[in-house]
């Protein structure tokens, strides 16, 4: 039995928030040391030449980070570093702090392996996290998840991206445009072709101006036709930013095992975990096999066991991010995805 299975149902007992930063303190207590840091990645990191991967021009040391949304503010990336992760995504960001929705914002659906999130782009604003990476120790790679504030007019919101990719171009390694949470009003009507477009058209320009240019993500939503996952493979070659982030959480509430009344007395937000798997699995297959495997996509949205990470890259992932699955099983699932990978390999590559 691991650390974290015995530490859950403590966790479990406080509010998804509260549990949140009880979480971020014991890690901070914790792995506060450079000679803690070094003993838990020892015990929990997978490492092995068939797990890196060169994606975008970017070398990773395995495959599998943290989705945006957990670390926002920067604040533990050494720390999570430490756990094993190829990756981590910090933010969403915004150019100016803001508190987001009011409490309670965060929802667990324990029969589900789900949550809920109306959290709305909650962060202390980019350059306080800009900050903080600028004193990281670290090699880990960071992706910078940028966003608008809630209050920018979405005819302005480039303006929003453009403060908060000069804000992070020193200090992250890629981007991430974030237009699909459903939490930030209007925010996913920047998904629409031309607007989307126009946005990342933008960004592309500022970011070929710079000394080097960083590679560029787009984060959408699995609740798009195929008719709009056909704009944006278009869209994505077009514009030639890096490629595409595949899925945030869904609006849906199909097929869930908790009862209909408790689903509505949660009300609005942002599904994610389990009930995504397959959906989110099919839309990164459709995105890669539509472009013919022209840009890497990176796979998240209901990646709970390994299993479900090997789906996602046998259906076109290039790499994979979990967040919902670490909450529900911490950093054991780091580990299994990555010994999943490893093992997978060693069974494809031939006899000596």
């Amino acid at each position: 039995m691991s650390l974290y299975s015995l530490i859950r149902p403590i966790l479990f007992r406080f509010s998804p928030e509260k549990a949140h930063h009880l979480t971020f303190g014991l890690l901070s207590n914790f792995l506060g040391s450079d000679f803690a840091r070094k003993m838990v990645k020892q015990n929990l990191k997978v490492a092995s030449p068939a797990l890196r991967r060169t994606i975008a021009g970017l070398e990773f040391e395995n495959p599998v980070g943290l989705a945006a949304g957990l670390d926002k503010d920067a604040k533990l990336t050494d720390e999570l570093e430490a756990l094993g992760f190829g990756f981590i995504e910090i933010g969403t960001l915004t150019p100016r702090p803001q508190a987001g929705n009011p409490q309670p914002r965060l929802f667990r659906l324990p029969t589900d392996q789900a949550l809920i999130n109306r959290m709305g782009f909650n962060n202390e604003g980019v350059e306080v996290a800009a900050q903080r990476l600028k004193q990281r120790k670290g090699k880990i790679i960071i992706g910078g998840n940028i966003g608008k504030n809630k209050d920018t007019p979405n005819e302005n919101a480039v303006e929003d991206y453009l403060i908060c990719f000069d804000a992070l171009y020193e200090v992250v390694d890629y981007f991430v445009v974030n237009v699909s949470s459903p939490n930030t009003p209007n925010l996913r009507a920047l998904q629409d072709k031309e607007p989307l477009k126009a946005l990342l058209e933008t960004l592309q320009q500022h970011n070929e101006q710079k000394p080097k240019a960083k590679p560029i993500f787009l984060k959408i939503a699995p609740d798009l036709t195929e008719g709009q996952l056909d704009d944006i493979v278009e869209i994505v070659l077009s514009t030639k930013i890096a490629g595409v982030v595949a899925t945030n959480t869904t609006l849906s509430r199909e097929n869930l095992q908790t009862s209909t009344s408790e689903v509505e007395k949660i009300g609005n937000g942002g599904l994610s975990g389990k009930p995504l798997t397959q959906h989110s699995t099919e839309i990164i297959r459709y995105l890669h096999q539509k472009s013919g495997g022209a840009f890497p996509i990176v796979g998240v949205g209901g990646v709970m066991t390994a299993q479900d990470a090997l789906d996602k890259l046998a259906a076109g992932a290039s790499l994979i991010q979990i967040y919902t699955g670490f909450i529900y099983k911490g950093p054991d699932l780091i580990r299994e995805i990555n010994q999943a990978i490893l093992q997978q390999s060693q069974q494809k590559s031939p006899r000596s």
